[in-house]
């Protein structure tokens, strides 16, 4: 895979790292910006596929969002609100206007759809279309947790343990747990090796093992309060939504996915499933690739 320059920029105090160079930024707006968000335990590599092609048609930014790969890691606090999702959709929000995108188009997988998701109901302007990668809202899905969530998403609950035990537990055998959370939900031989080299080293910085489980800490306290706050008060999703998820996934297994998004979605609620599991950018490239293609045209 071909080495692509990073640039860091200062935002609230942090430094954030942006994949550059061809590529632009994360998000897309005046109709030809595009940002994409990661997941965990990864950082903006799992989108080494498709970015350099929607590059072709879009300015694509890729950062990686506080607390993963080479961003800043601030140390959480008592309420996790360092980590909460609408903390780091400001993040992105201050990225994007200080590169000049004040309109765009979003799309996240795993952790940073749920970024985007509280993005675009904090800043219903500024998002044109979004799109999520196999998730459902957080408050539908730990509102809805039975066994079969609990026991194919344990680390939810492994990881919102108090400090510092889950940290602990990890520094051991970072690698062991990297493996681990990735092999379970896809073939590791999948992975590109300098990739997967990549998500290696960053698992092996406390700093971000700390950073990752504040994350999960800040879904399960304040943005579950937060969600619960715009549920009350009827502040949804305004701009249209397309949802794509895993067919060999918990998501598919457990929740009606369009259903989920249309209850917190005041447009177009469209999706359907895949032939991969969890890591849609990284199984099922083209087929993604085509889906943005088709969706963020307007």
């Amino acid at each position: 895979m071909e080495s692509r320059s990073l640039e860091r920029l200062e935002v609230q105090g942090h430094l954030f790292c942006c994949s550059t160079g061809e590529i632009t930024l994360l998000v897309v707006s005046d109709c030809l910006d595009y940002r994409l968000a990661i997941s965990f335990p990864q950082n903006h590599l799992i989108w080494h596929l498709i970015a350099e092609r929607l590059a072709q048609s879009y300015k694509v930014v890729a950062i990686d969002l506080r607390g993963y790969g080479s961003s800043s890691k601030p140390a959480g606090d008592a309420q996790h609100s360092n980590y909460s999702k609408s903390v780091m959709a400001e993040d992105c929000v201050k990225i994007m206007t200080q590169m000049g995108h004040n309109r765009f188009y979003i799309c996240g997988h795993d952790r940073g759809g749920r970024v985007a998701h509280q993005l675009c109901v904090n800043y219903p302007d500024m998002v044109m279309k979004a799109m999520f990668l196999d998730i459902a809202p957080t408050l539908a899905m730990y509102s809805k947790t039975d066994f079969t969530f609990a026991k194919a998403y344990y680390h939810w609950f492994f990881l919102i343990q108090p400090s510092p035990f889950p940290e602990n537990l990890i520094n051991s055998n970072p690698g062991a747990f990297l493996e681990y959370s990735l092999g379970r939900q896809a073939d590791m031989k999948m992975f590109n090796k300098d990739c997967l080299r990549s998500y290696t080293e960053m698992m092996k910085d406390p700093a971000a093992v700390h950073a990752m489980c504040e994350d999960y800490r800040a879904a399960v306290s304040i943005d579950l309060d937060e969600q619960k706050q715009d549920k009350e008060k009827g502040r949804k999703i305004k701009c249209p939504v397309m949802v794509l998820w895993g067919r060999h996934g918990i998501v598919d297994t457990c929740f009606d996915a369009i259903a989920e998004w249309k209850r917190v979605s005041d447009s177009t609620v469209v999706g359907e499933s895949l032939d991969c599991s969890h890591y849609i950018p990284e199984e099922a490239p083209e087929v993604l690739l085509g889906h943005i293609n088709s969706f963020f045209q307007d």
